[in-house]
């Protein structure tokens, strides 16, 4: 099983970018489907971007699309979530997750490995 940390959350205000970083170790990364999902309080984890183990598929939920990006490097065993044009309702504690052989998936109940989450605050 692979095994996820999440970094890059922070504070940051309205308008304003920041850059996730999913890192992954235990398992060759390159077999491994991610998706990010974010967690806002008192809400269901819900989907937001995925990319498939070779990065040539990504898919996005339609309320960021334009504003997220989702890609990864598998020398690096990284996959990354870059967020423009953040906005309040963004703030939520983001996670990345990871199942084998995935090529596409938004369901929380698709992935087996799950990271700790990091935490975006979105200021207005």
């Amino acid at each position: 099983q692979v095994q996820l940390v999440e970094s890059g959350g922070g504070l940051v205000q309205a308008g304003g970018s920041l850059r996730l970083s999913c890192a992954a170790s235990g398992r060759p990364f390159s077999y491994y489907g991610v998706a990010w999902f974010g967690q806002a309080p008192g809400k269901e984890r819900e989907f937001l971007a995925h990319i498939s183990g070779n990065g040539v598929s990504t898919n996005y939920a339609d309320f960021v699309k334009g504003r997220f990006t989702i890609s990864r490097d598998n020398a690096e065993n990284r996959v990354y979530l870059q967020m423009n044009s953040l906005k309040p309702d963004d703030t939520a504690v983001y996670y990345c997750a990871a199942a084998l052989g995935l090529v596409y998936g938004s369901a929380t109940y698709q992935y087996s490995a799950w990271g700790q989450g990091t935490q975006v605050t979105v200021s207005s």
